[in-house]
C-alpha cells in the first residue's frame, strides 16, 4: 500500500464536527502498542519460546484418512522406544471424552471412527521433539477406510456421520408476504471456499503439572476461561485445578488456540508428572484448527422497475466439517444478514449447517456475514445490469438507515450511515490508468515477471456494502470484568481480555489515562485466576472489556476526588482531571493527580454487560444481536482478460466506526481486514480431495503478500456514536473483511463481463466473456 494510505486518517464526520488535533495520550491519541518494541526486536514471549526444567516434548498422531473405522491401536512399539515417557489414546482420557465450545461433539482422541483428515488418534511425550515425532509415527493403527461424505448437499441423505446426526442446525427465516413478486427477477448460485486463519505462528503450548494434582497450561488462548473449563472436564478435574496462562498471541482472526492442541498437552503433563511442550508444525496447524465455512448459496432477488427491492429468497448451506464448532452462530449471522444492509420488505431464507468429512469449520473473522455478502452483492450487480442502472445508484436506492427493520424483525437502533458511506467511496477520485510502457510492466496483473500483454488488460470498478454484528448473538451473555488499581503514581489494569492484535491493551491504557490523568499504565498478563472476560471475537473487547475498564477507572476517580470535593464543600462532578491536573469549575482548587495520590492505594472492580438478546425463533425472528457495523468499499482492479490474472489496484474504504479511539491503530485494523478479504477473493482456498487436505503448508496455501496488497484509501470514517456502547465506538476489523471480497468480485465482473460466482476467483472466471 502507499505510504500516505498507511498513515493518513481522513477527517471524521459526525455530530461533533470534524476530527480535532490528536491528543498526546488518552482516548483519541495514536498511542503505540506497549509490546511493539518487543515484537520488532524478537524478544516478545510467544508460547513456542517457553521452557521449563525437565521439559518433555509432545507429538500428536493424526489420521491420514478423512473417514475410517478404527479397528485397533497398538502403542507398544512407540512406548518401548528409548526416550519415550508415555503414550495416550482415547482409553487414557480420565474425564469427558468429547469437548466443544457450543456442542460437546468432538472427541479428544478418535476411538471408533475418524471423521476428518488430521483428527487426533494418540499423543506421545518424549525427551526430544524428534523422538516424540518418531514415536507417534510408530503407533500402529488399523483402519477400515470408509467413503467420505464431502459434498454438503449429499449430507442430508447420507448415513449419520455422528451420533448427533448430520444436521447441525436449520434456520428458516420468514418475513413479509411469500406471494410478493417484483417486475424484475435475477437468480444466482454462489460458492465460497475454505479460508484458513493462517496464524503467523503455529499452535504451541506448555503444560506444567501442579503439586495439588492439577495442571497449568501456558498457551496463546483467546478465550482462556472456556478453554480451562473444557480441559478440566476432559481431565476429570475441577476448574480450580486447571489454570490457563495466556502467553504472547501472534495475532488472531478467530479461535487462536483450538482445545484440540491444549487437551492432549495437559493429559501428557498429568500422566508423566513433568512439564510437556507442544510446538505444532505448519501442516499440523492446517489440519488441526478450524477454518472458514465453505458455503453454497442460491439467491433470487425481486425488484420493481425503479430498482427497489421487493423480495429476497435465499438458500444457504454451510459446510460445518466433521464437528459443530461455531456453525450454529455462523449460520445465524448468515441468515440474519442474508439480504445485506438493504431495505427488503419481504424475505424468505432457508439456512442449514451440516456435518461432512471435511476439515472442521469455525470462527474466522466475519463468519457467516462474509459468505452472504459476496452473494447478495453479486445479485445487486445483476439487478443493476438488468435495469441499466449504475451499480452504486441501485444500491443507494435500497440502503438501510437507522430505524429500518431487518428481515429478522429487529429494528436498527444504532447509527447506520450506509448511504453516506457509499457516496463517499463513489465520489472519491479514481486512480490513474497505468501507462503502456516497458518500465511500468510491474503494473500488469501477474507482477514484474507477468506473462501478460498491456493490450489485454482491462480495468474494472466494483462496489460492495457489508455489515456485521458485534455482540450478543442469540442470547449470549457478553459480560466482562476489570479491575483498576492505582499505587505510587502508576495504574494497573487487570482484565482477562486477551490482546490478539486488536489493540485492547493499548485501549485499556488510553481509558485509564483519559479518566485518571495517569500516564504510566500497566496492563497485567492474563490468566484464569482473573474473572472471565469472554472470547476475543467480533471486536467485543473494545465494547465489553473496554466498558468494564472505564467503569472501574471512574470508580477509582470518584475515590480520588471525594476527599478533595469534601474539603472544598463541592461535589465530585464539579472537579475535572485534565493533563494530569485536578481543577474545580471555579478555579479555587488546583492540584496535580500525583499530589492527590500521594500515600494512597486505590482500586475498584467493575463489570460491563450489554443489554440481553434472544435466539431467533422458528421463523428466524428475534432481537438476536447487539450493535451493527457497516462498511462501503470501491474496488479497482486490472484484469488480463486473456490469462485471467487479476491485480487489485486500489480499495477505497468508508466505514462507520462510532468513535475513533486510536487513529493509527484503527487505520491498521481496517487495512489488515481489507487485505485479508483480498486473500479470500483471489488466492486463499484450503483445497481438499475426497476430504484430504491438499498441500497443508504456506507453499500450497497462497496467502497475499505485501506485493499483493493494494493501495488502501480510507476515504471516510463516519464518527456517529452508538449511545448504548461505551465510548460510542464500533468494532473495526471484521466488516472490511466481510466487504472487500465482494467488492473485488464486483470489479472483476465489471472488467470481464463474466458473472464471477465463486470465491476465490479462478483464472478461468476472469477471462473476458466472448
Amino acid at each position: 500500500m502507499s505510504n500516505d494510505a498507511a498513515t493518513a486518517i481522513p477527517a471524521v464526520d459526525g455530530p461533533q464536527g470534524p476530527q480535532q488535533e490528536q491528543p498526546a495520550h488518552g482516548l483519541g491519541a495514536s498511542l503505540p502498542s506497549a509490546d511493539a518494541r518487543a515484537k520488532t526486536e524478537g524478544t516478545f514471549p510467544y508460547a513456542s519460546d517457553l521452557w521449563a526444567e525437565g521439559l518433555l516434548w509432545a507429538a500428536v498422531l493424526r489420521s491420514p484418512h478423512a473417514h475410517a473405522r478404527v479397528l485397533s491401536i497398538d502403542t507398544s512399539a512407540a512406548a518401548g522406544m528409548p526416550g519415550v515417557r508415555t503414550v495416550v489414546t482415547h482409553a487414557d482420557v480420565p474425564g469427558e471424552a468429547t469437548y466443544g465450545r457450543t456442542v460437546a461433539d468432538r472427541p479428544v482422541f478418535a476411538s471408533d471412527l475418524v471423521r476428518h483428515h488430521g483428527e487426533a488418534i494418540a499423543a506421545v511425550a518424549a525427551d526430544h521433539p524428534d523422538t516424540a515425532r518418531l514415536a507417534a509415527a510408530a503407533i500402529a493403527v488399523e483402519y477400515e477406510i470408509l467413503d467420505p461424505v464431502t459434498d454438503p448437499e449429499k449430507a442430508f441423505a447420507a448415513p449419520p456421520l455422528h451420533p448427533d446426526g448430520n444436521l447441525v442446525r436449520h434456520i428458516p427465516l420468514r418475513y413479509g408476504d411469500p406471494d410478493a413478486t417484483g417486475e424484475v427477477v435475477v437468480e444466482g448460485l454462489y460458492r465460497i471456499g475454505r479460508q484458513d486463519p493462517a496464524p503467523i505462528g503455529a499452535e504451541a503450548g506448555l503444560a506444567v503439572p501442579r503439586p495439588d494434582g492439577g495442571v497449568d497450561i501456558y498457551t496463546a488462548s483467546t478465550d482462556p476461561h472456556t478453554d480451562r473449563d473444557l480441559a478440566a472436564a476432559c481431565f476429570g478435574l475441577g476448574p480450580e485445578q486447571v489454570k490457563v496462562v495466556v502467553t504472547g498471541v501472534p495475532g488472531a482472526t478467530g479461535d487462536r488456540e483450538d482445545p484440540g492442541f491444549q487437551i492432549p498437552l495437559g493429559l501428557l503433563a498429568l500422566r508423566t508428572g513433568c512439564p510437556v511442550k507442544l510446538a505444532a508444525t505448519r501442516e499440523e496447524s492446517f489440519l488441526g484448527h478450524a477454518h472458514r465455512h465453505p458455503t453454497l448459496l442460491r439467491y433470487r432477488h425481486h425488484a420493481d422497475a425503479d430498482g427497489r427491492l421487493v423480495k429476497v429468497e435465499a438458500q444457504i448451506l454451510l459446510d460445518a466439517g466433521a464437528y459443530a464448532e461455531a456453525s450454529s452462530e455462523s449460520l445465524a449471522a448468515a441468515v440474519a444478514f442474508a439480504c445485506g444492509p438493504y431495505v427488503v420488505p419481504h424475505a424468505f431464507v432457508e439456512g442449514w449447517a451440516v456435518r461432512t468429512n471435511n476439515p472442521p469449520s469455525g470462527h474466522v473473522r466475519g463468519e457467516g456475514a462474509m459468505q452472504v455478502c459476496a452473494a447478495y452483492e453479486a445479485q445487486m450487480d445483476k439487478l443493476a445490469a438488468r435495469l441499466g442502472l449504475d451499480p452504486a445508484e441501485l444500491r443507494l436506492r435500497n440502503v438501510l438507515a437507522t430505524g429500518d427493520i431487518l428481515p429478522t424483525g429487529q429494528t436498527v437502533t444504532c447509527p447506520a450511515p450506509v448511504a453516506e458511506l457509499l457516496q463517499a467511496v463513489r465520489d472519491f477520485p479514481l486512480p490513474a490508468l497505468p501507462k503502456d510502457s516497458p518500465e511500468d510492466g510491474w503494473l500488469l496483473p501477474g507482477g514484474p515477471e507477468g506473462a501478460g500483454e498491456p493490450g489485454a488488460v482491462r480495468r474494472g470498478v466494483g462496489y460492495a456494502l457489508g455489515m456485521v454484528h458485534m455482540l450478543g448473538a442469540e442470547g449470549t451473555d457478553e459480560v466482562s470484568t476489570a479491575t483498576v488499581k492505582v499505587h505510587d503514581g502508576m495504574a494497573t489494569v487487570i482484565c482477562a481480555a486477551v490482546e490478539t492484535g486488536q489493540g485492547f491493551s493499548t485501549l485499556a491504557r488510553q481509558i485509564v489515562q483519559d479518566t485518571l490523568g495517569i500516564d504510566e499504565v500497566h496492563v497485567a498478563s492474563v490468566d484464569t485466576d482473573q474473572p472471565p472476560a469472554g472470547p476475543a471475537t467480533h471486536g467485543r473487547h473494545t465494547w465489553v472489556s473496554g466498558g468494564a475498564v472505564e467503569r472501574a477507572a471512574k470508580m477509582v476517580r470518584t475515590q480520588l476526588l471525594q476527599p478533595l470535593a469534601h474539603k472544598f464543600g463541592m461535589s465530585t462532578e464539579l472537579l475535572q482531571i485534565t493533563d494530569g491536573k485536578i481543577t474545580s469549575y471555579d478555579g479555587v482548587l488546583s492540584t496535580t493527580v500525583t499530589e492527590a495520590l500521594e500515600g494512597k492505594e486505590l482500586w475498584a472492580t467493575a463489570q460491563c454487560r450489554p443489554h440481553p438478546t434472544e435466539p431467533l425463533d422458528g421463523a428466524g425472528q428475534g432481537d438476536a444481536f447487539v450493535g451493527l457495523a457497516f462498511c462501503a468499499i470501491r474496488a479497482v482492479v486490472d484484469v488480463d482478460v486473456e490469462l485471467g490474472s487479476v491485480r487489485v489496484v486500489e480499495m477505497a474504504v468508508a466505514q462507520d466506526v462510532g468513535r475513533v479511539l486510536n487513529p493509527a491503530q484503527l487505520a491498521t485494523r481496517i487495512e489488515a481486514g481489507v487485505t485479508q478479504g483480498v486473500g479470500a477473493a483471489l488466492t486463499e482456498n484450503l483445497r481438499t480431495a475426497r476430504g484430504l487436505v491438499r498441500h497443508p503448508d504456506l507453499t500450497g496455501y497462497a496467502l497475499p503478500t505485501a506485493l499483493d496488497a493494494p493501495d488502501i484509501r480510507i476515504v471516510k470514517l463516519v464518527e456517529e456514536r452508538d449511545v448504548v456502547a461505551p465510548f460510542g465506538a464500533k468494532a473495526a476489523s471484521a466488516v472490511p473483511v466481510v466487504t472487500s471480497p465482494a467488492a473485488v468480485a464486483a470489479a472483476v465482473r465489471s472488467a470481464t463481463g463474466r458473472p464471477v460466482n465463486r470465491l476465490p476467483i479462478r483464472p478461468q472466471a476472469a477471462v473476458a466473456a466472448p
